[in-house]
Formats: structure tokens, sequence, C-alpha cells
């Protein structure tokens, strides 16, 4: 498994689950949970990073080895999430950016139209974009076409913790999208984790299931060896579903070949 890599934007990465920075009752335990959990990936929104506090913000846990992705969390349309993306390049937050453009307060499900059009926008001005949609076989080929470095389809509304409900919708972009398929938002248990990872995903990434958790760096090491588990359980080529009973051991033959 050490060498089973990946790479999106440039970047060859060994460990396939990406985490977050929101949610957390103390910002102090980031280190631990990114060292747990094996991430090398993580995401912050912009509107929590104050360069210039006194009092210090949440860059100031986020471990350096790891590979900073910046969201757009707050745009409601194409352009605020251009004008944030290139704030975050400005202050020195990199070249990698996670577009979030949702202008729907209940459900807080992403605009697929708005972010493809700022995908293509800051992909031409060199920006790795990450584009955080709903599980769209469409929206997700005008990625392609705009320029993604990967797609990131929702497994459930964010922040809810159900689980994998869009798995067949994201089956699909996993056999028809020839980019890194992460999952996104939703995944509340690391079960749920490996059975994206069993399908075929290249990653999942997960924030509110570990931040809300009574012990989140226990979660973390748990959703990293589920992740890897789910990984290793894909590559090994699970046998076909049966719908008769199939015995494991033969039913004939005991005793010296007696029937």
């Amino acid at each position: 498994m050490s060498k089973d890599t990946f790479e999106i934007g440039g970047r060859t990465l060994t460990s396939r689950l990406f985490t977050g920075t929101g949610k957390y009752g103390d910002d102090g335990v980031i280190p631990e949970v990114c060292e747990a959990s094996g991430s090398e990936v993580i995401t912050v929104a912009l509107r929590r990073v104050d360069l210039e506090s006194a009092t210090g913000n949440v860059m100031d846990f986020i471990p350096e080895h790891m590979q900073l992705l910046p969201n757009t969390s707050g745009a409601r349309d194409a352009d605020e999430a251009v004008r944030i993306a290139r704030l975050a390049r400005a202050m020195g937050c990199g070249d990698w950016i996670k577009i979030e453009v949702i202008s729907d307060n209940r459900y807080l499900l992403p605009d697929g139209y708005e972010t493809v059009r700022a995908t293509e926008i800051l992909a031409n001005e060199g920006f790795t974009v990450l584009p955080y949609v709903n599980a769209d076989l469409y929206v997700a080929k005008a990625l392609v076409d705009a320029g993604a470095a990967a797609v990131m389809p929702l497994g459930a509304p964010i922040g809810t913790n159900r689980g994998l409900k869009t798995r067949e919708m994201v089956r699909i972009l996993i056999e028809e999208i020839d980019l890194p398929i992460v999952v996104d938002a939703g995944i509340g248990r690391p079960s749920e984790a490996c059975e994206a990872m069993e399908m075929g995903a290249d990653a999942v990434l997960v924030n509110t299931a570990i931040a809300t958790a009574s012990d989140p760096v226990m979660m973390a090491r748990a959703f990293g060896r589920a992740v890897r588990a789910g990984r290793e359980a894909y590559l090994s080529g699970p046998g076909a579903k049966r719908v008769l009973a199939d015995a494991s051991s033969p039913l004939t033959g005991f005793l010296g070949g007696a029937a």
C-alpha cells in the first residue's frame, strides 16, 4: 500500500483521507487529529483566517506538512467564489482551492452552474480547483471541460452525518469521470468512508464527523484506518455478489470419499 499513491495538482498523495478545521471545540486538537488520521490535505474557510490576529487563528494549528485547501465557504455565486480564491492566494494560502458556491440556506446544496463558471475562471488563472458539487454526471463532465483537478460530490447534505446517500450517483461518477473523485460532505461514520473507498472513490473528505465526536483524535484514527481498509478492499477485487448460496467448502466427498 506504500506505493498506492495518487496525484492532484502535481502533488503526489499517499493518504486518501482529507480533513477539515471547522466545528472543533478547541482548535488546539487539530495537530493531533492530523497525526492520528494520517491526512495530508486539510481544508479551511478563509473567513476563519486572520493573519494579523494577535490572539492566534486556525492557521496556527495546521501542521506545516499539510497541503492547505482553502474553501470558498459563504460564496453565493461564481464571482464571490473567484474573489475569495484570489484573496486566499494573495494571503499566501497557495494555489489549491475548494469551490463551494451555495445560495440555498436550508439544505446547503451546491449550485452546479455557478460552480462550473468559477472553476473555469480559476483554472485559467492557474489554480488547482477542487469543486464541491451534487453527484451529477453532467455537471461533473462540465467541470472536466472547465479544468477541474478533481470532482468532489456530496455523500449527503453537508454537516448531516447521514452517510453515503448518493452512492449510486457517486458510483456513476467513478465509472465515467477521468478525474480523482473525492467524496465530500455527509459521511458520518468510518464504515461509510470505507464503503466509498470500496466503490472506487479516490479519497474522502471528513470534517464534521471527526470534529463533533466525543473523542476527535480517536475518531480521526478510526477514519484513517477505515479509508485504508476500503482502498485495500477495492484493490483486492471483491468477488461477485450472488443470488443463490454457494458453499465455501465442499458439501460432498466427506470421510474417505463417501457420498
